[in-house]
């Protein structure tokens, strides 16, 4: 990795972190099962810093305090305490021995009881239900329905409903891999062959920054999601938006774009609904002109970065999946002006 291509991604993912969205911390919880995470996270601090706090000051008095003269302890002599010195000591051992058994059951319930909490959002509301998957390296992400013709496909990006809770069913394609958006709640690993579940719920709107926290492959620090939470009416126009088959090109050069797309290798990957690309191993294109980012939080989405990552997938994101291809100069531009129409 040269360092000016190193430059270049740190400085696409602070405008990504600055854009509009919030800090991926555990500390600024948005959501029911954030909020008793952080909770029991504070709690541990406070009490292992007010622990910490004693043993340090317990230590400085041992080591300066004036101790007694062997007049005062004539079996000093030979190096016996006296009884009342060693009765002294094993009440204070033992009640150490006692507080700290007291402690560690106290750590343990909380961890247990906030474990227990964190299970039980769903069933108490009406929710909707996600299945992400793991890839090397982006998120398949695709919306539940019991009407198939209702299903919603996206990639890298997860808008949610403000005030429901949203159960999200957790797999992986190759490896394991693990889904953490720290705002919302905990890590959750994504393993081959194994449906893992949690709940999320956003309190009020936002984005938030998410990530995979299982080390998955070379590019394990490129694969990022973003998790947007909006209104509920404005998440059903989204919904609505993301159902509607891709937009019929308006111009030109989007026309000979799209020709361009379908008569290259992109159709044995991508699909875009509306038109013969059917592919199912790489992300659904059909509205990837209104998503945040490219290459899995990698890269802000913009025309420049788009044709970047079209004509040198490697260089961007190096061991990726993503075959590159090699179009003739006056192809590149039109295909990234059907690309960006497709919202």
């Amino acid at each position: 990795m040269t360092r000016a291509r190193t430059l270049f991604i740190w400085a696409a993912a602070v405008a990504l972190n600055g854009c509009g969205g919030h800090q991926q911390s555990a500390l600024d919880s948005v959501g029911p099962q954030a909020g008793k995470i952080e909770s029991l996270w504070w709690f541990f601090l406070w009490l292992l810093t007010a622990i910490f706090l004693i043993v340090i000051f317990a230590t400085l008095w041992a080591l300066t305090r004036r101790h007694r003269g062997i007049e005062q302890e004539p079996l000093e002599r030979i190096h016996l305490p006296s009884g009342e010195t060693e009765h002294r000591l094993t009440r204070v051992v033992a009640g150490a021995s006692i507080l700290t058994v007291i402690i560690l059951f106290a750590l343990l319930i909380a961890s247990v009881t906030t474990g227990k909490a964190l299970s039980e959002l769903g069933p108490k509301k009406q929710g909707i239900t996600v299945e992400v998957t793991g890839n090397q390296w982006w998120w398949y992400v695709r919306y539940l329905n019991g009407d198939a013709s209702r299903i919603v496909v996206t990639a890298n990006e997860m808008h949610i409903p403000v005030g429901r809770p949203v159960m999200l069913r957790l797999n992986s394609n190759d490896v394991i891999h693990s889904f953490w958006t720290p705002n919302l709640h905990g890590k959750r690993d994504l393993i081959p062959g194994r449906v893992n579940t949690e709940w999320i719920e956003a309190d009020h709107p936002g984005r938030w920054r998410g990530q995979c926290a299982e080390f998955c492959g070379m590019q394990h620090a490129h694969m990022a999601m973003w998790v947007i939470a909006e209104p509920e009416d404005q998440f059903e126009r989204w919904m609505e938006a993301q159902r509607a088959p891709s937009k019929q090109p308006s111009s030109a050069s989007e026309l000979r774009g799209r020709d361009v797309f379908l008569n290259n290798a992109c159709v044995f990957c991508h699909h875009i609904a509306g038109t013969p690309a059917a592919g199912q191993v790489a992300p659904d294109l059909t509205h990837v002109g209104s998503r945040l980012t490219l290459a899995a939080g990698t890269l802000p989405n913009t025309k420049g970065n788009l044709g970047g990552w079209i004509a040198d997938p490697q260089n961007v994101k190096p061991g990726n999946h993503m075959a590159q291809i090699d179009l003739p100069p006056g192809d590149l531009e039109p295909l990234l002006d059907y690309l960006e129409s497709l919202k």
